[in-house]
């Protein structure tokens, strides 16, 4: 289900997005650390989600700006 980062400030959502590059980061490490299927699924899942909320961030981000053009 997407989030609604509509009522978020253009600060918040850049603090956001640093916060999800982090875990991203983090999530990349702890895969290439791990082994086995399971955890490699795990991993993947939550780096695709991690990945899909940076992405509306950066898309809710970019509408913010133009607005203020």
């Amino acid at each position: 289900m997407a989030k609604d980062y509509t009522t978020l400030s253009l600060s918040d959502i850049e603090d956001r997005i640093a916060v999800i590059r982090d875990n991203i980061r983090q999530l990349t490490e702890i895969a290439a650390a791990v082994s086995g299927a399971g955890d490699e699924a795990r991993n993947a899942d939550r780096i695709a989600g991690q990945q899909a909320e940076l992405d509306a961030l950066i898309k809710q981000r970019e509408a913010m700006l133009k607005k203020k053009k």
